[in-house]
């Protein structure tokens, strides 16, 4: 079997299997080793099995909760053969409690502060897990809308001084990638999303791919429509580097926060990489 049918019939054993399945199992049931699985596997998805399995299962619970009249229905809906071990994974799957996340994420608590860049405005939101939005634009009032269409029933908290140091870290990220940003990250979307996000992180600075490439790279060589729809959905701005997409003739295409930007972004990257 080749690699990439091996990891495709993988993530398909994973997201229908009731059970959590071992690394052995996984590589048995594609015919492969266990070492050389997981390499294949991390290689085409962004992803080792077990977060890939992770990520699925958080979409499971999120979809349980938001479908099951009762929390406890939802528990075992999405696959957990105990209350105890679904309690202790929840918050990490879902960055709030079960509860909290049932009435549409009400009273979390995010952090924002906006700041001026050669790239326009900034704006930086981060939740108890980390930073969960990184947004460009023209102006302020049009960000601030944007975050609370992004979290419309919790506490926008702003101006706040203990902040600062986090904002500063990135906007020095903004103004120089190459740095790297060194902050959790609060990483929000489904288990394909977040496969077609680890894979945009995974191409190095200063270089480029194409939705094609991206698509290849996951082990879904036909989703290229939806890698591109994955990557308008980033709300991480350079972040999660959704600016190394371009079309397979080399032409820029769309960005969430203008072709213009994304043009200065890769330049500034070539021009670092060569130096």
């Amino acid at each position: 079997m080749k690699s990439a049918a091996a990891v495709t019939m993988a993530c398909r054993l994973i997201e229908e299997s009731e059970e959590s399945l071992s690394l052995i199992d996984l590589a048995q049931a594609v015919g492969l080793s266990s070492s050389y699985f997981h390499r294949t596997f991390k290689t085409h998805t962004g992803l080792t099995p077990k977060d890939y399995a992770a990520a699925h299962r958080a979409k499971r619970v999120r979809a349980a909760l938001a479908r099951e009249a009762t929390i406890t229905n939802a528990i075992y809906d999405s696959g957990f053969s105990s209350s105890g071990r679904f309690y202790e994974t929840s918050r990490a799957m879902l960055g709030m409690t079960p509860s909290r996340y049932r009435k549409g994420g009400a009273d979390e608590d995010i952090k924002f502060a906006i700041a001026k860049t050669t790239l326009g405005d900034l704006l930086v939101a981060s939740s108890a897990a980390g930073v969960a939005a990184i947004l460009l634009g023209d102006d302020p009032e049009v960000l601030l809308r944007q975050l609370q269409d992004m979290f419309p029933k919790a506490h926008l908290l702003g101006a706040e001084a203990d902040y600062e140091a986090v904002v500063s870290e990135v906007v020095g990220f903004i103004e120089a990638p190459k740095i790297g940003l060194h902050l959790p990250l609060d990483i929000r979307g489904t288990a394909f999303q977040r496969r077609v996000w680890q894979a945009l992180r995974d191409i190095p600075f200063g270089e480029t791919r194409s939705y094609t490439a991206v698509a290849e790279y996951i082990g879904l060589p036909r989703a290229t429509r939806a890698v591109a729809k994955a990557c308008a959905a980033n709300k991480l701005a350079v972040a999660i580097p959704c600016h190394r997409v371009i079309r397979r003739d080399g032409s820029l295409s769309g960005y969430a926060w203008g072709v213009d930007r994304k043009e200065i972004i890769l330049d500034r990257e070539k021009l670092k990489k060569e130096k």
